[in-house]
């Protein structure tokens, strides 16, 4: 016994249904990707567990950190004599991490049917473009 029909038989079944009944549902309106009119993308590996993944649907933060640490940049200003002007350079690295290292690193979360439509930046972000743009969030109040 067949489970499953062809459209013709379905459109026998049911009538001429419009083609929306037969169309697969949408989690994300671009699938999860940033590839738009483009036939491939080349991958990239996550910087955690070393998976292929492609360039466009990976999770990528850049991260600028100072190369020594606090406690070290103290020690070394005390027993150094020319350390008063001197800047300690930094760390730049970008990272790209694969949809599962990046939920459960907590890199991004999981959002319901309604929060995944919200498509401006978090909190945090946006209070660093407005300090850019020399604004304050609350404005000029006494």
């Amino acid at each position: 016994r067949r489970v499953h029909g062809t459209l013709s038989e379905c459109l026998f079944f049911f009538g001429s249904c419009p083609p929306s009944l037969f169309a697969m549902t949408l989690k994300r309106r671009n699938h999860g990707r940033n590839k738009k009119n483009r036939g491939h993308v080349c991958g990239i590996r996550c910087s955690n567990c070393g998976r292929m993944c492609p360039k466009d649907k990976a999770v990528k933060r850049f991260l600028v950190r100072n190369m020594v640490e606090q406690a070290a940049v103290r020690d070394i200003a005390d027993a150094s004599v020319f350390y008063t002007g001197y800047n300690l350079p930094k760390l730049y690295l970008k990272l790209c991490y694969c949809i599962s290292c990046a939920i459960h690193g907590r890199i991004v979360r999981v959002r319901s049917v309604e929060a995944r439509k919200i498509r401006t930046p978090p909190q945090k972000l946006r209070r660093m473009a407005e300090k850019k743009k020399g604004g304050a969030p609350g404005g000029d109040k006494k």
